[in-house]
């Protein structure tokens, strides 16, 4: 077996999880090789073998324990998601060895082939409401104000106090404030839903048509029903035309109406604010993680995501965002 990843002390825990990939695939294993990151301190491996491939996770078990992971692999899959298949796990030492769900996520299709979006598109509000359909997940976590509440401080804390050097006081302390109260209580005012947390074009596989993988689901919670369409829709890692976005969230209202799920639809009005106000409150918080990536964990790259994500929100039409949007523009202009 070869590694692609060169051996040092940093990077222990690769030998460890090559070693524990030899035993659940003894004599077969030709190479391993990096296949993605995230955010998280969760890493992935493609492992070759002779009759295919595999992912190993690593996923450290002081910073990202498995089993949430596994419980919730099982629960899509049940419901009709296809999600990875768990072959083996070691909750002690936080490795997994999971099925290989394609190399492609949606963004390198969206940004390689863009006239596929249609199709992938559809293909990902049908598997969303599949999962706000069947997800039978009343063990899960609520997302309550609280964790809202939190969620917002992240931008405070990492993007304006850490990364610009700012501290609200007096008028855009009151801006602030009010922005959340808004943003938490139309959160709260929707109807609850199993919500993935992270629907977009990172976690989404395109390797098999019509059906696409889902990635990075150990995060679930019960919450509003527009957080995961506007992940979707209004990605941080890819801005949709916004003809586009209108027709897609006009599939989802279709095809929700469709289902038992019906009667939770408001009128359209209340819908499309439900969906900005559940985005801005997603769209800062990212931009807030972002930054933390930055200083905290020392991944640069995600710096060049906040224009875009925090251009969300600036593009609202709602008076109840408008003093925090003109603070944003004046103070914000180095991440903007």
């Amino acid at each position: 077996m070869t590694e692609s990843v060169p051996g040092h002390d940093a990077d222990k825990r690769l030998s460890l999880l090559s070693n524990w990939v030899e035993q659940h695939l003894p004599g077969k294993v030709e190479r391993i090789e990096p296949a993605s990151s995230d955010a998280s301190f969760r890493r992935y491996f493609r492992v070759i073998h002779r009759r295919g491939s595999r992912i190993a996770m690593d996923s450290p078990p002081d910073r990202e324990p498995l089993d949430r992971f596994i419980t919730l692999a099982g629960k899509l899959r049940a419901c009709g998601l296809r999600a990875p298949r768990v072959y083996a796990s070691d909750a002690e030492h936080g490795f997994a060895l999971l099925s290989d769900l394609g190399p492609q996520t949606y963004l390198d299709v969206l940004t390689q082939a863009p006239g596929r979006a249609d199709a992938l598109y559809g293909d990902a509000i049908h598997r969303l409401v599949t999962l706000q359909l069947r997800m039978q997940a009343d063990d899960l976590p609520r997302y309550d104000e609280a964790l809202l509440r939190r969620e917002l401080d992240i931008f405070r804390e990492w993007l304006i106090e850490r990364h610009l050097d700012v501290r609200l006081e007096g008028s855009a302390l009151t801006a602030w404030r009010d922005a959340c109260d808004v943003l938490v209580a139309s959160a709260l005012a929707q109807p609850v839903v199993c919500v993935h947390r992270d629907f977009h074009s990172r976690n989404l596989m395109a390797g098999k048509a019509g059906d696409p993988g889902v990635l990075d689901f150990q995060d679930a919670v019960m919450g509003p029903m527009t957080y995961d369409l506007v992940s979707l829709l209004r990605d941080c890692y890819h801005e949709l035309p916004a003809a586009d976005l209108s027709r897609y969230r006009d599939w989802y209202v279709s095809l929700l109406s469709q289902t038992a799920l019906a009667p939770l639809l408001p009128e359209r009005a209340v819908f499309e604010r439900w969906f900005d106000r559940m985005g801005a409150q997603r769209h800062l918080k990212a931009a807030g993680i972002f930054a933390r990536l930055h200083h905290r964990d020392g991944k640069s790259g995600y710096l060049a995501d906040i224009p875009r994500t925090l251009g969300y929100v600036l593009a609202l039409d709602d008076p109840a965002l408008t003093p925090l949007q003109n603070w944003l523009r004046e103070h914000a202009c180095a991440v903007l």
